[in-house]
C-alpha cells in the first residue's frame, strides 16, 4: 500500500462525487477547477521541495561525489578469464538474465496468493522450477510485440522481447556505436532511435528527449519515479562489457542511469554493474554483492538496506519470511522501487545459494517487480556458473533468438549476443594493466 493511500482515495471520492452531482444537473466546474488549483499547488510544493542537507550531502549526484563516500573495494581485480571461461560465463550471464525474466514476466507484480494459485490451477511447482505452464491471459501482448503464451513452457521458441532485455542490447548498441567513453548525451540520442515506448521515468524521459530538454536535464522534468527500479534493470550490459573490473562498470551504468534517475535510483545501477563484473570472477553471488555495494555512497539508503538484507540472511528460513521481512521494512514504498527489490535479489541469490532453478525460483515467488528481480538474480548467478551450470530445460526452449520491439532490431541471434559482448570485454580489458586496484 502506498504511504499516502488516503490521497488515492480522496481523489477517487471526488471524482465519484462529481459525476453524482454532474448527472443531477450541478453546476460543478467551479469546484472541480479549485480542485485543480489545489493539486497543482500540491504539486508545484513536493517538486520544489528539497531534501534535508544531510541527507543531500550522505546522497550526492555528482560521480566524483559518490566515490569520495565510497568504501574500499576491489575497484578491479587482476584476475584474467580464458577466452573459453569469458565466452561461457557471458553465455551464461545473457541466458541467465532472460530465463529469470521469462520466468517473471506471466506474474510480474502479482501476489504471492494469485501465484500459487496459478500454480496449483497449472500444475506448476512452487516456487516454480521450470517456465509456468499456463496463464489466465495467454493473449495478452507484451511491448506491442510478444503474447504471453509465447513466454509458457510448451510454447516458448524464443526469448520474447521484455524491458528488462531490450535494455541490455540498448547498452550493446551503445557500446558498439560510441566506446565504452560513452556520454549521458549518447544514451538519450539511442533511445530517441531505438525505444518505441517505454514506462515511467523512461517515458517522461523519453517526452522530455523528443520536447528537446538536454539528456543531463531531462531525468529532473515532471519524474516522480527518479529513485525506481528502471536504471536498475539496465545495469547488465556494463557489466558484461567490464568483467572483473565493478568501478568501470559502476561508471558506465552511472553515465546510463543519470539520464532517467536520481539518488538510490542511480546508485541501483551502479551497485548491481559491479556486482555483474564481480560475478565473472568470483564463485559467489553475495561475494559480488558486497563487492557491489564498495561502488556506492556507504550511508546511502540503498546501502544501508542491502546490508540489512545481507545481516538477516544467515538466519533466513525460507523465501516467505524474506518477503514478510521486506513488506515490514518497506510498508508504503511502490513495489517497482530500486530498494525494496534490491533486498528480494539478495534474498533469492542467498536462498538460491548457487543454484539456478532455486535462485530464479525463488526469487520470483517473492513478487514484486519479479521479471526484474527474476532477472537479475539469473544475470549474476549465470556469470557465476556459465552457461555449461544451467539446466538445459532453462537454455533450451530459448533457441537462438531474442525478439525485441526496438526499432531497427526486431530480432538478434542470442550467440551473436554473448559473441558481441565478449568482442567488447577483450578490447576494453586491453585498455590498462591487468594489475588490481585493491583500495
Amino acid at each position: 500500500m502506498p504511504y499516502f493511500k488516503e490521497i488515492g482515495h480522496a481523489v477517487e471520492q471526488l471524482q465519484h462525487w462529481a459525476d453524482l452531482r454532474r448527472e443531477q444537473g450541478v453546476h460543478v466546474q467551479p469546484i472541480i477547477a479549485r480542485a485543480h488549483k489545489a493539486i497543482a499547488a500540491a504539486m508545484r510544493d513536493l517538486r520544489t521541495a528539497e531534501p534535508p542537507p544531510a541527507m543531500r550531502r550522505r546522497e550526492p549526484d555528482a560521480l566524483e561525489d559518490i566515490r569520495k563516500l565510497r568504501p574500499s573495494g576491489p575497484r578491479r581485480f587482476a584476475t584474467r578469464l580464458s577466452p573459453a571461461d569469458l565466452r561461457d560465463r557471458m553465455r551464461g550471464a545473457w541466458l541467465g538474465r532472460a530465463a529469470g525474466c521469462m520466468l517473471g514476466v506471466p506474474v510480474e507484480g502479482w501476489s504471492v496468493a494469485d501465484m500459487e494459485a496459478l500454480a496449483r490451477r497449472t500444475g506448476t511447482a512452487f516456487p516454480p522450477e521450470t517456465y509456468w505452464k499456463g496463464h489466465p491471459r495467454p493473449d495478452e501482448i507484451r511491448y506491442e510485440t510478444s503474447p504471453i503464451r509465447a513466454y509458457l513452457e510448451g510454447n516458448i521458441r524464443a526469448i520474447e522481447a521484455d524491458d528488462d532485455l531490450a535494455y541490455t542490447l540498448i547498452g550493446l548498441l551503445i557500446l558498439e556505436q560510441c566506446g565504452p567513453q560513452f556520454t549521458t548525451d549518447d544514451v538519450g540520442r539511442a533511445w530517441l532511435d531505438f525505444l518505441p515506448i517505454a514506462c515511467t521515468a523512461e517515458q517522461v524521459v523519453l517526452e522530455n528527449l523528443k520536447a528537446g530538454v538536454p539528456a543531463t536535464r531531462a531525468a529532473t522534468q515532471n519524474n516522480p519515479y527518479l529513485e525506481w527500479i528502471g536504471a536498475d534493470i539496465r545495469s547488465d550490459p556494463w557489466g558484461y562489457a567490464a568483467p572483473g573490473w565493478p568501478e568501470r562498470a559502476a561508471e558506465m551504468a552511472y553515465r546510463d542511469a543519470s539520464l532517467s534517475h536520481r539518488g538510490n535510483g542511480v546508485y541501483g545501477a551502479m551497485l548491481f554493474a559491479a556486482a555483474i563484473a564481480a560475478a565473472f570472477v568470483v564463485d559467489a553471488p553475495l561475494e559480488a554483492i558486497r563487492i557491489g555495494l564498495t561502488e556506492i555512497p556507504r550511508d546511502c539508503r540503498l546501502a544501508r538496506d542491502v546490508r540489512w538484507a545481507l545481516q538477516h540472511c544467515p538466519n533466513l528460513r525460507d523465501w516467505r519470511e524474506a518477503r514478510a521481512l521486506v513488506d515490514a521494512r518497506f510498508d508504503g514504498m511502490n513495489w517497482v522501487h530500486t530498494n525494496n527489490n534490491a533486498c528480494l535479489t539478495v534474498f533469492g541469490l542467498h536462498l538460491g545459494n548457487g543454484d539456478f532453478t532455486r535462485t530464479i525460483g525463488f526469487t520470483v515467488a517473492m513478487g514484486l517487480d519479479n521479471d526484474c528481480t527474476g532477472a537479475t538474480a539469473g544475470s549474476i548467478t549465470g556469470a557465476i556458473l556459465g552457461a555449461g551450470g544451467i539446466p538445459e530445460h532453462w537454455q533450451k526452449p530459448l533457441g537462438n533468438r531474442t525478439r525485441t520491439y526496438l526499432r531497427g532490431h526486431a530480432t538478434f541471434r542470442n550467440d551473436d549476443i554473448a559473441r558481441r559482448f565478449v568482442r567488447l570485454a577483450q578490447r576494453l580489458s586491453a585498455q590498462s594493466p591487468h594489475d588490481s586496484e585493491r583500495e
